[in-house]
């Protein structure tokens, strides 16, 4: 890990960039962009480069709500969260987002639904969260894209019936609030 440069901020950064001619500034987020795959996905996302600009995402998410536990590998909400929290500061879009957020529920619902909800409470409370945050997104949206998402949160919600701990009567609540029916 590089070192932490003290004192630095980003006032004193955008002073910096504000020095550099085009054609440094280029050089520049030409290095950012080969120093990480984070910066790559960012940068792709936010100038819609590429075929399928969720796929990073959603694999990350995947990744962390339904771990391979044969491959020894660890469930973890704070990092599936974190993959939304990019996308929002790569491009945010709302359609985009809400598909995200359907997927993510899909998925923890899909896990709980398969290995229990047993001893993660946390990963429920997310859940119904999560549930609550895709209808608000999908409430921004016009009325024809959102249909298909509904539809998909109501089969989370079907399959959460099978979980417990009120979750699907969270997930009703939460329709009910949002007026969808």
């Amino acid at each position: 890990m590089p070192p932490r440069t003290s004192g630095a901020s980003w006032n004193d950064v955008k002073a910096k960039l504000a020095t550099l001619d085009r054609a440094e500034l280029v050089a520049l987020i030409r290095d950012l962009y080969g120093v990480s795959s984070v910066n790559r996905t960012f940068l792709h996302t936010h100038f819609a480069l590429g075929p399928d600009l969720l796929a990073p995402y959603k694999t990350a998410i995947d990744r962390w709500l339904w771990p391979d536990f044969l491959k020894h590998e660890e469930l973890s909400v704070p990092r599936a969260r974190k993959a939304l929290t990019a996308y929002r500061k790569a491009v945010g879009r709302d359609a985009g987002l809400a598909e995200l957020l359907v997927f993510w529920c899909e998925r923890a619902t899909g896990f709980v639904n398969e290995y229990g909800g047993d001893g993660r409470e946390v990963y429920l409370e997310a859940l119904v969260d999560m549930f609550e945050e895709a209808l608000d997104v999908i409430a921004s949206l016009e009325p024809d894209a959102r249909t298909p998402l509904h539809d998909r949160l109501w089969a989370v919600r079907d399959i959460a019936q099978g979980v417990g701990y009120g979750v699907a009567e969270d997930m009703e609540d939460a329709f009910e609030r949002f007026g969808v029916n």
